[in-house]
């Protein structure tokens, strides 16, 4: 009964999501070299480390490379989801927010550069030399402000739907301030820099990008639900409900 409703979710995921021609993560040669190297080594360390993070967690129970594989399918979904901003270019949503609050910052960082892989390899989406960038942005800020926020919350005392939402849409958006950040530093503004640079790309993406993590954040909490329902034990296991197992 759980696999056949992942495999539900799955399929209306993949059947909602549209086919356009652009992408926004950062396309193939599109960054100087010296950026791309750059990214890359900013990586690095983030992806070693959740490597160790995922053995670990897979050796103490096996049972959880189903919610992984999980994890990593909505991410590639998602972030493969691309819906054209007013200014001609794309925006996506991320899909990180989940596997960040399920397996923590480190674990999806390697799930995030295996989704960008692919992505880069099948889908034209985002590219080989970029991918250190696009790594940087999805797969380790946003993971990472997506869980320290719903950490925080709950040790605030919030309720656990506001701390799932809050925590995938605003690690959604700070992928894209990334993602602005690092595409200023390559391509500072003749006119006022880097400052300005950064707040054109910003405005670029902040029409499309707004809605789109807000219904990143619902969806991330009814799929965090259906989870409660079918996988309590785990969430349990990886502290993402209490013991007592309340809903959502």
């Amino acid at each position: 009964m759980k696999k056949m409703l992942l495999s539900m979710v799955f399929v209306l995921l993949i059947f909602l999501t549209p086919q356009i021609a652009f992408s926004m993560h950062i396309m193939e040669g599109f960054l100087p070299l010296k950026w791309c190297f750059l990214w890359y080594g900013a990586s690095l360390p983030f992806v070693v480390a959740g490597i160790f993070s995922i053995n670990k967690k897979v050796k103490e129970d096996p049972k959880l490379k189903m919610l992984l594989g999980f994890a990593g399918a909505f991410a590639f979904v998602l972030s493969a989801l691309k819906i054209p901003s007013v200014t001609g270019s794309c925006s996506h949503p991320t899909g990180v927010g989940l596997g960040a609050i399920l397996f923590g910052p480190l674990t999806m960082s390697v799930l995030g550069l295996i989704v960008l892989l692919f992505q880069a390899l099948l889908l034209a989406h985002g590219g080989i030399t970029t991918l250190g960038a696009n790594t940087f942005s999805m797969a380790i800020v946003g993971p990472i402000a997506s869980y320290y926020i719903f950490k925080g919350i709950k040790k605030a005392g919030g309720k656990n739907w506001l701390a799932v939402f809050l925590a995938a849409s605003i690690g959604d958006l700070l992928t894209y301030v990334t993602t602005s950040f690092q595409l200023a530093l390559a391509f500072p503004a003749e006119v006022g820099g880097f400052t300005a640079s950064f707040l054109k790309f910003m405005g670029i993406f902040a029409v499309t990008q707004i809605p789109l993590a807000i219904s990143e954040g619902i969806l991330t909490v009814i799929v965090i639900n259906m989870l409660t329902v079918y996988s309590k034990d785990e969430l349990i296991e990886l502290k993402v409900l209490e013991k007592e197992g309340k809903s959502l």
